[in-house]
């Protein structure tokens, strides 16, 4: 139960502070000031949420949005990132002015940067949850989050810029920086393939128990 009540004040301060800020600068937002806007007493968040909190729980409210999404099921994986994390995008376009403002702030916060990094990683995993490749093969979970967690914060640079309303240069960048991710893991793939080979290809070239290793004076004397 508490679980739930900490969930429900941190989405309903959440909210509050995004409908501020699109009009007040982040900085200048007051956690007395959310909580009267989400229609919450002041001590509601005592205990629960301050403005810090609020900020860093801005990146796993609009996680959510890549939930919302379905896929079929010979898409490439590419594609179906691709899809779930520009729900993300579409979903924070509703809140530029605000997000702009939080991320000019963060700018300017350490420990609010530090924080961006692990939830940056929870994003990239939940993408992968979203287009149903939580269960693949291939490379690891974390490097493939990491990787992912990568191309998302490379298309938000994108986003912040963005200027027309199909948000055409985010999806240009991301779709860029996942082709790159695809370019690689393929590198990396092959190259424990072909390591994989040589290794077998070493292991049939040892004698076997009882036999013995050819030398110069046992091997057949090749054709001049």
């Amino acid at each position: 139960m508490k679980d739930e009540r900490k969930t429900t004040i941190l989405d309903l301060g959440v909210r509050a502070a995004l409908e501020l800020a699109h009009d007040t600068p982040w900085n200048e937002l007051t956690l007395s000031a959310i909580a009267k806007k989400a229609g919450l007493e002041l001590e509601s968040f005592h205990g629960v949420a301050d403005k810090d909190t609020i900020a860093d729980t801005v990146e796993s409210y609009f996680d959510r949005a890549m939930s919302e999404g379905s896929f079929a099921a010979d898409e490439t994986p590419r594609t179906r990132l691709f899809d779930v994390i520009m729900m993300r995008f579409e979903a924070m376009e509703a809140h530029r002015p605000a997000l702009l403002s939080l991320m000019k702030w963060r700018q300017t916060q350490p420990l609010r940067l530090m924080a961006l990094i692990s939830a940056r990683q929870a994003s990239a995993e939940w993408a992968l949850v979203c287009a149903g490749l939580d269960a693949s093969e291939g490379l690891p979970k974390p490097l493939r989050a990491t990787a992912i967690a990568w191309a998302i914060a490379q298309a938000e640079r994108a986003w912040r810029k963005e200027e027309s309303a199909d948000l055409s240069r985010t999806m240009a960048k991301l779709d860029s920086e996942l082709r790159k991710m695809e370019e690689r893991a393929g590198w990396i793939k092959g190259r424990g393939k072909r390591k994989a080979s040589t290794d077998e290809a070493d292991s049939a070239a040892e004698p076997k128990a009882g036999e013995t290793a050819p030398t110069d004076e046992t091997r057949p004397e090749q054709a001049e």
